[in-house]
């Protein structure tokens, strides 16, 4: 199954480290970092988690859940956490979905048989409370992720999602942005009282409006 930007996140049941959540009643009304990994007890992914862990506070304040997944037993995850713990010096403050069986792997398309049958690549899916798809990123079992670039696109994902705006090349939180070509300048300068800057007239920048 391919899913794609805009698809409603497939729902399902199933055992974490947390518990067992039904997965869209677990969103709520928040974002979610949904991440997997391709094997417990494996280096890259102790360190990735551990990272995911650490950034909870950044993760929280932009209304962000993080669940990570992979296709190991519950036991096995359990048996896992303590080195995150100990490798991270941080304590795990959020779930790991078990999934032996890889009913969910298979449904978010997270094995890709030419990299491996058995483990699912790094895959991320930023949901948003509308249980929508945002983004998707696929790393091979190799790379580990970079969380700074994580809570960038969510920075513009929910600047984005509130404002007719778009983010250039290479933004960061508090840059200046770019109105939407479905914005007329008349109508700009009412929505961007910040004023706006037409470099082409296409291409008009503006203050980022949410401070």
């Amino acid at each position: 199954m391919s899913l794609r930007l805009g698809d409603i996140a497939p729902d399902f049941s199933a055992e974490t480290t947390q518990g067992p959540i039904n997965f869209h009643e677990w969103i709520g009304n928040s974002w979610v970092l949904f991440f997997s990994h391709p094997a417990d007890f494996t280096p890259v992914c102790t360190t990735e988690l551990g990272k995911t862990a650490l950034l909870n506070g950044e993760f929280s304040k932009r209304g962000v859940k993080a669940i990570a997944i992979s296709v190991d037993s519950l036991e096995s995850h359990n048996k896992w956490v303590p080195d995150i713990e100990e490798v991270n010096q941080v304590e795990m403050n959020f779930p790991i979905i078990a999934d032996p069986e890889k009913k969910v792997a298979l449904l978010y398309d997270m094995i890709h048989p030419n990299a491996s049958e058995k483990a699912t690549v790094r895959s991320v899916f930023i949901i948003g409370p509308d249980k929508k798809i945002k983004l998707t990123l696929t790393y091979p079992a190799s790379t580990g992720r970079n969380f700074t670039e994580i809570l960038r696109v969510i920075d513009s994902l929910q600047l984005t999602a509130n404002y007719q705006v778009a983010t250039p090349a290479d933004w960061v939180n508090g840059e200046d942005v770019i109105i939407t070509p479905a914005v007329s300048n008349e109508e700009a300068l009412t929505k961007f009282p910040k004023g706006f800057t037409a470099v082409k007239p296409y291409l008009r920048k503006t203050p980022q409006p949410n401070l």
